[in-house]
């Protein structure tokens, strides 16, 4: 839909920007044998990595997908196996599709970029196809093709072969990163046109259905907040004596000390029965105690 579309661009952008300050403040290529092609490969690959992890974790998907699968009540909820594998291959794929936006951008920007591809491939290239006839060692032959990405530590009379190295290197690299965006724009294409072929539902009815779910996931979470602020409203009260923003609070209760260390600390969720948990120590303290305690009138001197 446009939201998406809206989104993707958006961390497309923050990509782009984000590949262009963080090549002017960190990348150097170290021109040493054997460290180019990591480092090379290590700014190309790793922030890849790292934005599809986050892609994944900024998702609500990826979390409606895996949270409670070890519950028996989830197994009892989907017995249907095949069901069950279709959908969640479709979610994945979902999930995957909107997490490779970043990554795929940032590999894309930093191809025609060309400063890495250039530093970690140099000492891999041939240059005696530009009149460049070195006659030394293997090893003295790759610790000069390893310095061509640092100007200043080429000598003079392998300057213009080192300018026609790099032109080749950020050709290859150029072309790699446009063959990456248009594989990836057919790919996004081609598989709409699948999921719309596929989809047992008409044009108007699917874009129907797509405004049904995004209106009910707003309005169950307008009135999940709410259930949730009276649900705790109820113990908060037993607790203090009052609910908070009443007018003319007449009395407050002052909790004892053990009833202060009861609902302080750290508490995971517990689950009292089958059906039902406590949320935290406050939940738990206000379900098993009888309301009693010191009270204080708000209109007496303490």
């Amino acid at each position: 839909g446009k939201e998406a579309l809206i989104s993707n661009a958006i961390i497309a952008m923050l990509t782009i920007g984000g590949q262009q300050l963080f090549s002017s403040f960190t990348f150097s290529c170290p021109c040493h044998v054997g460290q180019n092609l990591i480092y090379g490969l290590a700014f190309l690959g790793v922030p890849a990595l790292i934005l599809l992890i986050v892609g994944y974790a900024l998702n609500n998907q990826t979390w409606r997908l895996v949270t409670g699968k070890s519950s028996p009540l989830q197994k009892e909820a989907m017995p249907n196996g095949l069901l069950q594998c279709k959908l969640i291959c479709f979610v994945l794929c979902s999930i995957t599709g909107r997490a490779l936006v970043a990554p795929v951008t940032w590999l894309a920007v930093t191809l025609i970029n060309g400063s890495y591809y250039v530093c970690a491939m140099s000492e891999y290239i041939s240059v005696y196809y530009y009149g460049a006839n070195l006659n030394v060692t293997a090893s003295e032959h790759r610790r000069i093709l390893a310095a061509f990405p640092c100007r200043q530590l080429v000598p003079p009379e392998l300057t213009r072969a080192r300018d026609e190295v790099i032109l080749l290197l950020r050709y290859q690299s150029q072309v790699a990163g446009w063959l990456l965006i248009a594989v990836v724009a057919i790919t996004v294409f081609l598989s709409y046109c699948l999921a719309s072929c596929f989809s047992p539902l008409s044009f108007l009815h699917f874009r129907y259905w797509k405004n049904y779910v995004h209106n009910e996931q707003e309005l169950f979470d307008e009135a999940a907040d709410q259930h949730s602020k009276l649900y705790a409203m109820q113990h908060v009260r037993k607790f203090f004596g009052f609910v908070p923003g009443s007018e003319n609070v007449k009395e407050i209760r002052i909790p004892s000390l053990r009833e202060w260390q009861a609902i302080s600390g750290l508490a995971f969720l517990k689950q009292v029965d089958e059906e039902h948990y406590d949320y935290s120590l406050l939940h738990d303290w206000a379900l098993k105690e009888s309301v009693n305690g010191k009270y204080l009138k708000t209109d007496e001197d303490p």
